[in-house]
């Protein structure tokens, strides 16, 4: 049982360090789903060698999703060099108690063998002057042998010992190498993705005088849409009473999930972060957001990201938003078409709003504009969302 616990106690902390390497090969295992889903998106492009701003976008998360794994990877490999550094300290130490057990027991074969050279054991218990100092003899021999067989079980309980340790050595070595042959291939197609990066930027760049009418326009109509929702919102705020029962425990409930809501798309990226940004290409343009973008699969819906009630839908050109209300807070969901909801509908998250509209005089560009008021304010949604 010592013997037993003893193990157990080696193994421990091993066993966290494989925890800790199964967290990260599951943390690895989502990337390269994310990875997955870019690839498909960026088929889902023009099949044409025109480069454009969409495919950039795409393209630009899957650059950050492989220096997502790469980093995952590295951190493995960290993990189980360190392992291996304990695990081979351990076999020393082992070996070198091994050695002394080893030792030890030599010196008693030979101790043994030279008491029998001078008188059998038979002789011995014979000899002895009394009744009493026979059983003492007796006792002895028999302690004598108990104990040379203890000697000889430490020795194998060792040489176990050290068997384990070098079955987990070879386990994390054959665990560290793939994770290293991973490295190399993830550092390949990073190496790949950014070459192309480089020469989409350069050809975008030369069409900056041409694409400046088209940048300038898409603000202008982000700004309508903008103003639209901010109206709705602001007469929706004026005309609320006071809040229900039920509409202050759905709105604490929305507070209380602040970094925990679902995203409002089942696959995707977020494409255009809220406040005032730096033109991904450009570097005099810069870009003001009212809410988040997030760009997914052509024909992906969008859903809500908390129970509520439809409060208002909004026809903006060919597509509509959509306005949840969530007692004092309301999520908006924009550049939707085939809504799968009418005001004054209850929703519960993950519920379908509408399909997403894809653009296809943009590269079919499928992309969800999302926001967050609390009463009249608006809010950074990323914090919101989980990570």
């Amino acid at each position: 049982m010592k013997h037993i616990l003893y193990i157990l106690l080696l193994c421990v902390p091993v066993l966290g360090v494989a925890q800790s390497v199964k967290d990260l090969q599951q943390e690895q295992q989502k990337i390269q789903q994310q990875i997955k889903e870019t690839d498909r998106m960026l088929s889902q492009t023009k099949s044409d060698k025109k480069n454009t701003q969409n495919k950039l976008n795409i393209l630009n998360q899957d650059i950050k999703n492989r220096k997502k794994m790469i980093s995952s990877i590295n951190t493995e490999i960290d993990v189980l060099n360190k392992d291996i550094e304990t695990l081979n300290t351990r076999k020393q130490t082992l070996q070198t108690e091994l050695e002394q057990h080893q030792a030890d027991y030599a010196h008693l074969v030979r101790a043994t063998h030279y008491a029998q050279m001078q008188a059998s054991p038979l002789l011995f218990l014979l000899s002895a002057k009394s009744f009493q100092q026979l059983i003492r003899r007796m006792r002895y021999m028999h302690e004598f042998q108990q104990y040379r067989k203890q000697a000889v079980r430490r020795i194998q309980g060792v040489q176990t010992d050290i068997d384990i340790q070098n079955n987990l050595l070879s386990e994390r070595k054959q665990d560290r190498n793939i994770a290293l042959e991973k490295q190399k291939s993830e550092r390949d197609k990073l190496a790949q993705s950014e070459r192309k990066q480089q020469a989409m930027l350069k050809e975008l760049k030369k069409k900056e005088s041409n694409l400046s009418a088209q940048l300038k326009k898409q603000q202008q109509k982000a700004n309508e849409i903008n103003r639209k929702i901010e109206e709705m919102i602001q007469k929706q705020t004026r005309n609320q009473s006071t809040l229900t029962k039920e509409q202050q425990l759905i709105a604490g409930g929305f507070e209380r999930n602040k970094g925990l809501l679902p995203w409002p798309v089942a696959k995707g990226f977020i494409s255009g972060f809220f406040g005032t940004h730096q033109h991904p290409v450009y570097e005099h343009v810069t870009i003001n957001n009212k809410g988040i973008y997030l760009q997914t699969e052509t024909n992906a819906s969008a859903r809500a990201v908390y129970e509520g009630e439809v409060s208002g839908v909004l026809v903006l050109g060919n597509t509509y938003a959509v306005i949840v209300q969530h007692g004092n807070y309301r999520t908006v969901y924009s550049n939707l078409v085939d809504l799968k909801v009418k005001q004054g509908d209850k929703v519960v998250a993950k519920q379908a709003i509408g399909r997403i509209y894809t653009d296809a005089d943009n590269d079919n560009k499928t992309e969800v504009f999302f926001q967050i008021y609390k009463d009249r304010t608006l809010l950074d949604p990323t914090p919101w969302l989980a990570q």
